[in-house]
């Protein structure tokens, strides 16, 4: 019988090892790889992927958070009753950080600002003990919990740099470069104010007071020369711009500068 060429001769007879088993004269000791499943990964390797990948999403988590308080926004608690009705105490605010080094400031907005000189009396912390403070301040420092705003106040923008504030005339108003404004977030019951003043916000500050301007201690009650240069605000010390009510939810809304207030007022 003639043997056929070996381009008859079938390819799994010609190269037995594609077929998948072993070759007649294959070392017993040697298995074939491409017959072998690999092993399946055990319960703690399992586990162990888990937590890694848990790690990573949570730093990726944490590094994005505190981004974006850093750069973009941030929640502050409302510590006192200066700016009621607006805001009430332990209301909670989202701020925009892009007021005021991307958007400028305007007359009316409500701002958070760091404490210029001593404004506020020092109030004593919390104890919640060593791991609670620490976890605490970890989660307020990356911007997952809302800054207590200590070292921080909360008033609006009453006047710009340049702008010449006058309170009050004789019905009771108050003035900016000699519009006189009528103001819709001042409290009921409330005057524009109790203190007079006649000042020019100097360069590179702003004027600022509370919606409850009988109980607020704003620029007024720090204005110790008399011309606005200690009772101002530098704008550097400016945080941002409060532009939402975030807590309690049935109080839920955009903080308003009232714009509209302000149109008629000239330029200083």
């Amino acid at each position: 019988m003639t043997t056929p060429p070996d381009s008859e001769v079938p390819a799994d007879a010609r190269y037995p090892q594609h077929t998948g088993v072993r070759p007649p004269d294959a070392p017993t000791g040697e298995p074939d790889d491409e017959t072998v499943a690999p092993a399946g990964r055990s319960f703690l390797g399992h586990v162990g992927a888990a937590v890694r990948e848990l790690v990573i999403v949570g730093a990726i988590a944490l590094l994005l958070s505190f981004l974006v308080k850093t750069f973009l926004v941030q929640a502050f608690y409302i510590p006192s009753e200066s700016m009621e009705s607006t805001l009430v105490k332990n209301d909670r605010v989202i701020v925009s950080k892009l007021t005021p080094d991307v958007i400028g400031l305007k007359r009316g907005d409500v701002v958070v600002f760091a404490d210029p000189d001593h404004w506020l009396a020092p109030e004593p912390s919390v104890n919640r003990g060593p791991i609670l403070n620490a976890v605490t301040k970890g989660l307020t420092f990356v911007g997952l919990l809302p800054d207590k705003a200590e070292g921080h106040l909360i008033k609006r923008v009453i006047g710009l740099p340049g702008d010449h504030v006058v309170c009050c005339d004789a019905a009771g108003r108050l003035s900016i470069n000699d519009s006189v404004i009528a103001e819709p977030y001042v409290k009921a019951g409330e005057k524009p104010s109790q203190i007079t003043f006649d000042i020019t916000v100097p360069a590179d500050r702003i004027w600022v007071m509370g919606d409850n301007r009988g109980h607020s201690s704003d620029s007024r009650l720090h204005d110790d020369t008399g011309d606005g240069s200690t009772g101002s605000v530098p704008v550097n010390l400016v945080v941002g711009r409060a532009v939402a009510l975030v807590w309690p939810v049935q109080r839920w809304d955009w903080l308003s500068n009232y714009s509209a207030t302000y149109t008629h007022v000239p330029a200083p």
